[in-house]
């Protein structure tokens, strides 16, 4: 995890790195979409809208309510954004929580308490996702909530474990209390509303339409393949994606579609937002003084 860390830090700011990002997120959908059955712009744009409010505003705001730190909501957002743009990059988005715990520790939080508070943040947004989820009526969100059960076993044996072998590594601050786990699931839940609107604007620009709990049904149901890592647009998740909506009625041909834009629109708000604050906090450590380390910018 630290070599990632600091692969991901050289690859943050340099030059050829964030070319090639710009060229990757403009190749995505200029490959794909012509391929692909022919669809509506606006419902994508209005899907698109309230998603980029969930995904680059309450996720964020989520992951802050459960640090118990004292950086600022900015801070968050600029590193959630930045984060979120090496995730789309690297397998399994493994790169987007690599890089938030190299922003935490660069801050000075100690790395027990990094971890705690990026292992936080995905547990309550597993088990949101897997509340939300369940209103669908449907049975596939069970095995959801089996996994975020799992996911919450496998964090406590590896608390218990990292107790006896690394002490150092184990939180100094207190955990995050009720109140806090229940704002970060109030949060999490609006994500998921952004999440359907977006789905429900792809699957709309294909011609077809799906209820909403419908959608978070299928949404839900797909998370469960996404242990297996793989690129945006191409993974396990985004194939179990199309086969849940193929399940629901919707042509396999418009899933796929549906599915296929879901992924390459997700780099545009990437690149803006991400790629411009890596561009700014490489700015500012040009600006800084010599030695200073640039994780600890902006």
């Amino acid at each position: 995890m630290h070599k990632l860390r600091t692969l991901l830090t050289t690859v943050a700011h340099s030059r050829i790195a964030l070319v090639i990002g710009i060229v990757v997120s403009l190749l995505v959908p200029a490959l794909t979409l012509p391929r692909l059955p022919m669809v509506s712009p606006w419902p994508v744009l209005l899907g698109l809208l309230p998603w980029i409010v969930g995904k680059y505003l309450l996720c964020p705001l989520r992951w802050r309510a459960l640090t118990n730190g004292a950086l600022s909501r900015r801070w968050h957002l600029r590193v959630y954004a930045e984060s979120e743009l090496l995730g789309l990059l690297t397998p399994g988005h493994i790169g987007a929580d690599a890089w938030r715990l190299k922003r935490l520790t660069g801050s000075g939080l100690a790395r027990g308490d990094a971890l705690m508070s990026v292992g936080t943040d995905r547990l309550v947004g597993a088990i949101g996702l897997a509340v939300f989820v369940a209103f669908a009526g449907s049975a596939l969100p069970v095995n959801l909530l089996v996994g975020a059960a799992a996911l919450g076993l496998v964090l406590l044996v590896a608390l218990l474990v990292v107790r006896k072998v690394r002490p150092d590594l184990l939180p100094r601050r207190p955990l995050p209390p009720p109140r806090q786990l229940v704002h970060g699931l109030v949060l999490s839940a609006g994500y998921q509303l952004s999440i359907a609107a977006l789905l429900l604007g792809t699957i709309d620009a294909t011609g077809h339409d799906l209820s909403p709990l419908a959608v978070l049904g299928a949404f839900g149901a797909s998370q469960i393949a996404g242990v297996v890592p793989g690129p945006n647009g191409a993974s396990p998740r985004d194939g179990a994606l199309v086969a849940a909506l193929v399940a629901l009625g919707v042509p396999f041909t418009a899933a796929a579609a549906a599915v296929a834009v879901k992924a390459a629109v997700a780099w545009v708000p990437a690149l803006l937002l991400g790629g411009v604050s890596l561009v700014l906090a490489r700015r500012a450590a040009r600006r800084a003084a010599p030695g200073t380390p640039a994780v600890a910018m902006a």
